[in-house]
């Protein structure tokens, strides 16, 4: 798959959840870099696929993506505010008559870490994020 650019052909500072992460090449990740951080709780995502993996040659390849991606992006902490952030994204769900479930909670995470530096959130995943329009941007690229 590949991320198509926004306006002018290239990307806006801003938080790639893991869903880009894992959709980018080598080509594309390059190109974002110098653009494009990504939260710790991504990188941790992306640490659990070798631990998972079906097979060795699937291991390899995911352990191959954990690298290149430390190396591709910057990696913003999860810290005290971006915990802080985390109550006002659960709040946000909870006032659309969703739950913030655990199978969500990583992406609310994430979109907790966009809140607290003020970045755009670009993701394929935009519905997992309903609700947050008020508090974060998110760029859907799906």
């Amino acid at each position: 798959m590949s991320i198509p650019p926004l306006g002018n052909g290239t990307f806006d500072p801003g938080l790639a959840d893991t869903s880009v992460v894992i959709a980018l090449r080598s080509a594309e990740m390059a190109r974002l870099s110098s653009r494009m951080v990504i939260s710790a709780l991504t990188l941790a995502e992306l640490a659990n696929g070798p631990a998972v993996a079906s097979s060795d040659l699937v291991r390899a390849r995911r352990r191959e993506r954990v690298l290149r991606t430390e190396i591709a992006f910057e990696t913003l902490p999860f810290d005290a505010s971006c915990a802080r952030a985390y109550g006002r994204v659960c709040a946000a769900v909870v006032a659309t008559g969703r739950k913030p479930a655990r199978a969500r909670s990583v992406d609310l995470m994430i979109g907790a870490t966009a809140l607290a530096h003020r970045m755009p959130l670009y993701t394929l995943n935009a519905s997992d994020l309903r609700g947050l329009d008020d508090l974060i941007e998110i760029v859907d690229l799906g």
